[in-house]
């Protein structure tokens, strides 16, 4: 038997209560972390994450990532978690007492999930940026740029992992979402702290004089733009899903112009194309604008800075 300690209070994890945490019904997890479950013929998927496909409520694949497995993988690919946090915080949610030293027997029946969403905490920031802001100019960020992020309390570095934390603030200026992203490419991490609100996702206030909003997929890609263009009114929808340009889009209700400068692979041109459709007919115009070369407007930057 394998066993995987967590703490605290430190113990072992048995097999049977991994297994526990890998029977947590997926649309329901999802569903209480704020994605928009629906179910397409035999498989469910998300609105913000429309290649996502789970199956038998179990298993899940992500045919953007070529990459899949259970509920503890999820959790670790999308929530930032270790292989014992993610054990525990599924135990937790299936309604066990992770607390208690009883073993879970393999054949009880799983409770009810909890329902609702996780409280939404930011990450605990580290004494300095530093490991955020030579990552960063390694990806080719001005750093003016990056100082910018980092004084509008929009970027930091969190403490325990040096992570860059791309926070995501509300009409009011409140922390809402963030989004989390390793300093170190030869093991690269992704994913967004639970609770996170995705209507908002990532995005920089918009400038009562300016009528347009730029939207990226990712908040890289934004500073990437900013870096080549300057600033702008703009939204990292941290995905395909338009929820937070639509929410931008309330929020300065004078904007009647939305400039769609998503990734130049298949995804992105698909999704603009789309989302392009959708609003014109609200009234919008809109332009795409794919980078002139590379996958996307980071890749796009670094291209540059190797020529010069």
């Amino acid at each position: 038997m394998v066993a995987y300690t967590t703490g605290p209070p430190y113990r072992h994890f048995t097999a049977s209560e991994i297994d526990a945490a890998n029977d947590t019904d997926l649309p329901d997890l999802l569903a209480s972390l704020g994605y928009q479950v629906r179910r397409v013929g035999s498989y469910y998927t998300t609105r913000e994450m429309d290649s996502l496909r789970i199956k038998d409520r179990r298993i899940w694949f992500r045919n953007s990532e070529n990459t899949g497995g259970d509920a503890v993988a999820f959790v670790r690919r999308f929530c930032g978690m270790s292989f014992p946090e993610a054990v525990r915080y599924l135990l937790a949610f299936n309604g066990y007492s992770v607390d208690s030293p009883a073993p879970i027997p393999r054949q009880r029946s799983r409770p009810p999930p909890q329902r609702g969403r996780p409280a939404f905490v930011l990450p605990p920031p580290n004494g300095d940026n530093e490991r955020v802001r030579a990552y960063l100019r390694g990806r080719g960020i001005a750093p003016g740029v990056i100082d910018d992020f980092i004084n509008m309390g929009l970027l930091y570095e969190d403490a325990k992992h040096h992570n860059c934390v791309f926070v995501g603030r509300d009409g009011a200026g409140k922390p809402v979402f963030a989004a989390k992203r390793g300093t170190c490419d030869s093991v690269p991490f992704r994913g967004d702290v639970a609770g996170s609100d995705k209507r908002i996702a990532f995005r920089v206030p918009c400038n009562p004089a300016l009528d347009r909003v730029a939207a990226f997929e990712a908040p890289i890609d934004l500073m990437s733009w900013f870096t080549l263009h300057g600033q702008c009114g703009a939204v990292a929808l941290c995905g395909l899903y338009d929820g937070p340009l639509e929410t931008y889009l309330k929020d300065a209700p004078h904007i009647r112009r939305i400039v769609l400068c998503l990734d130049a692979d298949g995804w992105g041109r698909e999704a603009a194309e789309r989302l392009g459709e959708k609003y014109r007919g609200l009234g919008y115009g809109v332009e795409k604008q794919f980078p002139p070369s590379g996958k996307d407007w980071n890749e796009f930057l670094q291209q540059r800075v190797k020529e010069r």
